[in-house]
């Protein structure tokens, strides 16, 4: 029988945390090596062969576009290399659903790509890494892993960049899928996927970018005006995304400089500050009039790194925005 071959991209976050207590709160993310971590996992008896690079020791409050070009180019270069198997990214929980969701964007689906993190730095009560990277090997090295594009797995689940969202500031559970739930249930013995492959021979949607233009989140909050909007503005934005009340909303001043905004050639996208549920065209806001794009099923994190790749892909009218943000 043929060993799985894994490259294991490091990039710092919890799983590579070291704790100032095994009971106390505080740690540093990204302090231990990735190849101490796969000395540990070596311990496990896993029918693997795993081959580390080191991408960053950060935060992944810090990650952004040096560690993304670095990624999606090794990750890149792994798909056409035929001795890999899959690629497993250790990352940070804060943004692995951004950082997920932007190499599904931008990779062809073909050998199974998985994030993994922890809510525990590894030397803490309770530590969930190293269940959570076996589970990650498990998923990585399955026959049947590939063509279901970029995987987070946390808390013996699975689920789709499209869906995953980080939910719970430290919880072990912490993550949700929406508006899919998990595409599987793994432990390091089994896995049970919950349907077919859905990324089957498709090529990646959007070229990657050679930079990615500034995209600022703006919250919505009662009481709010126009201000902030113009402040986005004067710093060279060149798009907005909403975090909205309800379905989207915001004070009508709010709307009013975003329309402004559209009219000066800044696509507007309205998502929602709640917790998970669709953003429709029309409801409340008069999208048609004043050229917004709904963000449907996307929370404002995943928004902002769609519409980033929109613009840098020369995509900047709202109908054809639109369609992307429509598209499942």
């Amino acid at each position: 029988m043929t060993i799985p071959k894994l490259l294991v991209l490091g990039t710092g976050g919890t799983i590579a945390g070291a704790a100032r207590s095994a009971t106390g709160k505080s740690y540093g993310a990204g302090e231990v090596a990735i190849e101490s971590i796969l000395a540990d996992i070596a311990k496990l008896g896993l029918e693997v062969e795993l081959e580390p690079r080191t991408i960053a020791r950060i935060g992944s409050q810090d990650i952004g576009w040096k560690e993304w070009d670095a990624l999606h180019a090794a990750i890149a270069d792994a798909q056409s290399d035929d001795s890999i198997t899959g690629v497993i990214v250790t990352h940070g929980t804060d943004t692995a659903e951004e950082t997920a969701y932007l190499l599904d964007l931008t990779l062809a689906a073909g050998k199974p790509v998985v994030l993994v993190g922890a809510m525990r730095p590894a030397d803490a009560v309770g530590a969930d890494g190293m269940r959570n990277f076996a589970n990650a090997v498990r998923v990585a090295s399955d026959a049947d892993a590939g063509e279901r594009g970029v995987m987070v797995v946390m808390g013996d689940t699975v689920f789709a960049a499209s869906d995953v969202r980080k939910a719970a500031t430290s919880n072990v559970d912490a993550f949700r899928g929406f508006p899919r739930g998990p595409i599987a249930r793994v432990t390091p013995s089994s896995l049970d996927w919950f349907a077919p492959a859905h990324r089957v021979n498709t090529d990646a949607r959007y070229p990657w970018p050679e930079t990615l233009p500034r995209v600022a989140i703006l919250t919505a909050g009662a009481g709010m005006d126009e201000k902030p909007v113009e402040a986005l503005l004067g710093i060279g934005c060149k798009g907005i995304v909403i975090a909205g009340m309800g379905q989207g909303n915001a004070p009508r001043t709010v709307l009013g400089a975003l329309e402004a905004a559209v009219q000066s050639g800044v696509p507007v996208v309205r998502s929602a500050r709640v917790d998970e549920g669709m953003v429709d065209r029309n409801v409340e806001v008069d999208d048609d009039a004043r050229g917004f794009v709904a963000a449907r099923a996307l929370g404002p994190a995943k928004a902002r790194i769609l519409l980033m790749v929109l613009i840098a892909s020369g995509i900047t009218d709202a109908a054809s925005i639109q369609a992307a943000f429509d598209r499942p």
